[in-house]
């Protein structure tokens, strides 16, 4: 009975989407209405924690796979490319400070 109603509760939930507060009132009905005794209420509410936690890891994972190959494709410019963008330039500037201070003013 007891892995019936797990079942049931793991089906109909979402397990990923549950809350603490919801699966200790699923196990707190089953308990008053004799369903489970308070050992099963207990173990029910462990496992269900343990598994919504397990789901929450394993989404964030995979979002942050999706998230990573859809950056891959798209074209921008990652940290490291902006401060080597950067560092050339400045190298560019100084470059042509020396070559304006190397050539006599035009206008005088």
């Amino acid at each position: 009975m007891f892995e019936t109603i797990k079942k049931v509760a793991f089906t109909g939930m979402g397990v990923a989407a549950i809350t603490r507060e919801k699966v200790e009132e699923l196990a707190k009905e089953l308990i008053s209405k004799g369903k489970l005794t308070e050992q099963e209420g207990e173990k029910l509410l462990k496992e269900m924690i343990s598994r919504a936690e397990e789901s929450k890891a394993a989404l964030k994972l995979q979002t942050e796979k999706i998230v990573t190959a859809t950056l891959s494709k798209v074209p921008l410019a990652k940290e490291e490319d902006i401060k080597e963008l950067r560092s050339e330039i400045e190298k560019l500037r100084k470059e042509l400070e020396a070559i304006k201070a190397q050539t006599p003013d035009s206008s005088s």
